[in-house]
């Protein structure tokens, strides 16, 4: 019978990926993110590997959403002392700092194990058009 393969951590090729976020709905521009970091679109994938690529968004501060949620959706950060819960919406924290709005979002999207940080570390975020990875990038 033959024996199963499995995937070394010696043989894994990290490639890089770049999004344009100019014009991309939010939710949908990280679950395409979140796929290639955890590297599921590999055709040797397996869940316990951090086998997935580097991504690199530029123009992330021209995502957007849909419906009401640059409003009504609440990002909430607490430090620790009584009653020091801060909350901000997400149109206040995109213009304060836009590349961690899809952060957030991405981080959400991956498992919540001991890989995700090793995942989040690949991922590359630039409020505008210029970043410097393009010598990783292969055209």
């Amino acid at each position: 019978m033959p024996k199963t393969y499995a995937t070394k951590a010696s043989e894994i090729k990290r490639g890089w990926h770049v999004f344009d976020a100019e014009g991309e709905v939010l939710g949908r521009l990280a679950t395409r993110i979140a796929l290639l970091l955890i590297g599921k679109d590999k055709p040797n994938y397996a869940p316990y590997l951090d086998q997935g690529d580097h991504v690199v968004v530029i123009n992330a501060e021209k995502f957007r959403v849909t419906g009401e949620k640059e409003k009504d959706k609440i990002y909430y950060r607490h430090s620790g002392y009584p009653g020091h819960l801060r909350e901000e919406s997400l149109g206040g924290l995109r213009k304060r700092l836009p590349e961690e709005v899809i952060r957030r979002a991405v981080r959400g999207m991956l498992p919540k194990n001991r890989l995700r940080d090793a995942r989040m570390a690949r991922l590359h975020i630039y409020a505008g058009p210029e970043h410097p990875h393009q010598a990783q990038i292969k055209s």
